[in-house]
């Protein structure tokens, strides 16, 4: 989180037109926060089993089954972490914002579900 804060301050917000002015940066910082988003996501969800890598139906599917919240939480993360803002490079304030707001939720989530030690 704290990268993707550090290069998002990099694209030059413009205050009155509230965007910011280089997509460049949000597509990285986009990038930054979904990439954060998988590690806390392989973590809690196991789901990196088996030849490849995981497509993001398999981390729908595994978030499904184990915390709705999660499932949804992914969905609206995906869409605007990874697509708008990765590929896109949507310059909206409201929507980067948004992408981090998913980005803490789905780590907290991840957090709350992440296979806890056994205790002797």
């Amino acid at each position: 989180m704290a990268n993707a804060e550090e290069v998002i301050k990099k694209a030059n917000y413009d205050r009155e037109l509230k965007i910011y002015t280089d997509n460049k940066y949000v597509k990285t910082a986009g990038n930054i926060l979904w990439n954060g988003c998988l590690l806390a996501l392989d973590a809690a969800l196991e789901v990196r089993k088996g030849k490849g890598r995981p497509s993001i139906e398999k981390y729908k599917e595994a978030a499904g089954k184990r915390d709705r919240k999660l499932l949804a939480a992914i969905l609206a993360g995906y869409d605007l972490m990874h697509l708008s803002m990765g590929y896109d490079g949507t310059r909206g304030k409201t929507t980067c914002d948004s992408g981090f707001e998913w980005a803490n939720t789905i780590i907290d989530r991840c957090a709350k579900l992440y296979p806890k030690p056994m205790t002797a």
